[in-house]
């Protein structure tokens, strides 16, 4: 380890050790010329005016070389590791003033500088040219990655998440990144996901898969999954896994109202039909008798008995077939344009007319349907010219009309074909099967001017022209998989931890009295910030908020109106930042806010903690500023006006001021979180470091 006393230091001990010397010096040859003689007080005055002489001459000599030599090449030293390892290209003119009593060795240092800056930009453009294809590439798997229709999670052996795209969100976060590096099992339960991966791992077959069901952590739904061990293996390693996900929480309520009506239909249809039965054998044991009962009455009850529970139940089961089958949004004029390309192959006329329509509809049932529907009219000589048009109606639904000039359809007829199969390349599915799924019924119409079929649609809206986005994303880090965990965090590599950098905005800076307004945070995995994993949440504080706050900050009153209150806020923070590392600029303040609310939370922020004004000190000594505009500044950071003062935009600042101190503490040999903490600690005067 490089040896860490700064070069400030021990000028102060060497004109320290200078300064005793001399007056060692004075003190023994005072005291050998006594040792003859006693020494005249003149002479002993003058020894003591030429001490203070000597001492004031190395303290004025210490002051000049620290000024104009020890500083100057400390901050030199901070700027060249800043370009160095954090890529910072800041021009250096002013600290090159200030380093004058250096001579050629500031602007020999500053070319040497820019030499490397133009040798690392050529080497980017270098390397930038390389990788167009690969970014390409990458960028279409994305893009195939985040259209697959399930949810896909690669993860750790340990089951710590490395990818996860769009769906993943939707069904793991409810629409909130789950976060790179989080445990899989806090989302699901752990039964179903740790039995299949200990199935796959003793098989050692790397073609094995594994179905699954499992439910989410809340039990509010039902998954089912497949997971597939991975080939790729790190020394020391257990292999990760990739996990499919689908929601198959309306399927199972499906299933189960389809099996409890059913269980119904034999309860309400037996009892009645066994009452029938009864009251039919008392009839016939009674034939011929003059004085039997009359049981007609009875008779008449239990058959209307039986008939309105067929005809309820019935009506039932015809409501369920689309909650069985899941109906997909297709645009009317797909639907449209697909019917006309089937009846030309049919050799059959269509023209077409609809609104700009949104209908729940299977699309392969409806066009068979209606391709059928019309061959049949058309082997029959009713015609073989049609218009097929799509009505909205007042209600969520809309009307199909396949309309003809010519002979009308009776009803009878149009029943008589129902029961047929649509054609071979519908196998089995008859076109009462389509209406049924359908929840509908189709039925004809006769006018003067036209002939026609009726099919309601149960589901139809006005297409917007605003596109519904789709969560796209996909968010992955494939080196989290080689990385074992169980180390201490005092033992953990920088690179190897998972960080959190959060701020605070309040209603003033007493913690005993004033309260939080907004809470910011963001995550940082393996060296980089991921975009979507943010937390920002406005707080309502439960009390007015003053003038002068809002001056800084910009929030006010109206804005917390709704907001979760400092309890709700808190543990959705304390979820954000579950198992990582704190930081934060000026993180006293901030974790004394958070830490007086522990009570009512629930829960507490015992969390390891970073601060970014501590680590500046380390980097660029106590004398210089270490304001958050004055660290940005150095390290080539802009915050943008509007964002400076807003939690989230000094989050993302302070975020970014991290990632790039970071390299420059391991290149003066503090690698680990513990080496860093050590070395925070000999800055208690600026900040006191809250890992205890």
């Amino acid at each position: 380890m490089p040896e860490r006393t700064g070069l400030r230091r021990r000028l102060l001990t060497l004109f320290g050790a200078l300064a005793l010397a001399c007056v060692v010096a004075i003190a023994g040859g005072l005291w050998v010329a006594g040792r003859t003689e006693p020494v005249a007080p003149s002479v002993l005055n003058g020894a003591l005016v030429a001490g203070f002489v000597i001492l004031g001459l190395v303290v004025w000599l210490w002051f000049v070389l620290d000024q104009q030599l020890a500083q100057p090449l400390d901050r030199l030293a901070a700027a060249f590791r800043a370009r160095a390892h954090a890529g910072i290209t800041r021009d250096l003119s002013e600290d090159l003033g200030r380093a004058r009593l250096l001579g050629d060795l500031a602007p020999a240092a500053d070319a040497m500088g820019r030499a490397l800056t133009e040798t690392r930009s050529a080497l980017d453009e270098a390397v930038a040219r390389e990788t167009t294809r690969l970014a390409a590439e990458k960028s279409r798997l994305e893009t195939l990655l985040a259209d697959v229709p399930v949810a896909v999670l690669l993860c750790s052996a340990e089951h710590q998440l490395a990818f996860y795209n769009g769906q993943a969100v939707e069904i793991l976060g409810g629409g909130t990144a789950p976060g790179l590096d989080r445990n899989l099992l806090d989302y699901l339960r752990e039964g179903p996901i740790s039995h299949a991966y200990a199935r796959l791992h003793e098989a050692g077959d790397p073609d094995a898969a594994s179905d699954l069901l499992c439910a989410t952590v809340s039990g509010g739904q039902m998954l089912s999954g497949r997971m597939r061990v991975l080939r790729r293996r790190e020394p020391g390693v257990e292999p990760g896994y990739v996990l499919t996900l689908r929601d198959v929480t309306a399927d199972i309520a499906a299933h189960t109202s389809r099996d409890a009506l059913l269980s119904e239909v034999f309860d309400r249809v037996r009892r009645p039909a066994a009452n029938l039965q009864t009251v039919i054998g008392v009839m016939a044991e009674l034939e011929g008798e003059s004085d039997r009962p009359d049981l007609s009455a009875a008779m008449r009850d239990e058959v209307e008995a039986l008939t309105q529970a067929i005809t309820e139940l019935g009506a039932r089961h015809d409501a369920m077939q689309t909650d069985w089958r899941p109906l997909v949004s297709t645009r009317s004029g797909d639907l449209l344009d697909g019917l006309k390309g089937r009846f030309q192959a049919e050799g059959l006329g269509l023209e077409t007319e609809s609104l700009d329509l949104i209908v729940q509809l299977d699309g392969f049932e409806i066009v068979g349907f209606w391709t059928w529907l019309a061959g049949h009219i058309a082997r029959d000589g009713l015609a073989r010219d049609f218009r097929i048009e799509i009505e909205e109606e007042d209600g969520p639904g809309a009307v199909m009309r396949l309309c003809w000039q010519g002979e009308p359809l009776s009803v009878g007829r149009l029943d008589g074909w129902l029961p047929e199969v649509l054609g071979r390349d519908t196998g089995e599915l008859t076109a009462r099967a389509v209406l049924q799924t359908h929840g509908t019924e189709a039925w004809p119409e006769t006018s003067v001017a036209r002939q026609a079929v009726v099919m309601p649609i149960r589901q139809a809206r006005r297409a917007s022209r605003r596109i519904q986005p789709i969560t796209r994303k996909v968010v992955y880090d494939f080196d989290l998989l080689g990385k074992a965990k169980g180390t201490k965090v005092e033992d953990t590599k920088l690179e190897d931890l998972t960080f959190v950098v959060f701020d605070t905005e309040t209603t003033g800076l007493e913690p005993s009295q004033d309260a939080i307004v907004q809470i910011a945070a963001v995550r940082l995995v393996n060296g980089r910030r991921v975009e979507t994993e943010v937390f920002d949440t406005l707080v309502d504080p439960g009390r007015p908020i003053p003038p002068r706050s809002t001056d800084v900050h910009g929030i006010t009153d109206s804005m917390v109106v709704g907001a979760p209150d400092v309890i709700e806020a808190g543990r959705q923070f304390h979820k954000f930042a579950e198992g990582a590392v704190l930081v934060a600029h000026n993180a006293p303040f901030d974790m004394e806010f958070l830490r007086r609310q522990e009570g009512a939370i629930g829960k507490a922020f015992d969390h390891p903690v970073l601060d970014t004004v501590l680590l500046s000190a380390v980097v660029y000594g106590q004398l210089e500023p270490h304001s958050l505009d004055a660290l940005t500044a150095r390290l080539g950071i802009t915050i943008p006006e509007e964002a400076r003062h807003t939690a989230i935009g000094d989050t993302v600042a302070t975020a970014d001021a991290f990632l790039r101190l970071v390299p420059m503490l391991k290149a003066r040999g503090l690698t680990t979180f513990g080496q860093v903490v050590a070395e925070l600690r000999k800055h208690g005067r600026l900040l006191k470091d809250l890992n205890d």
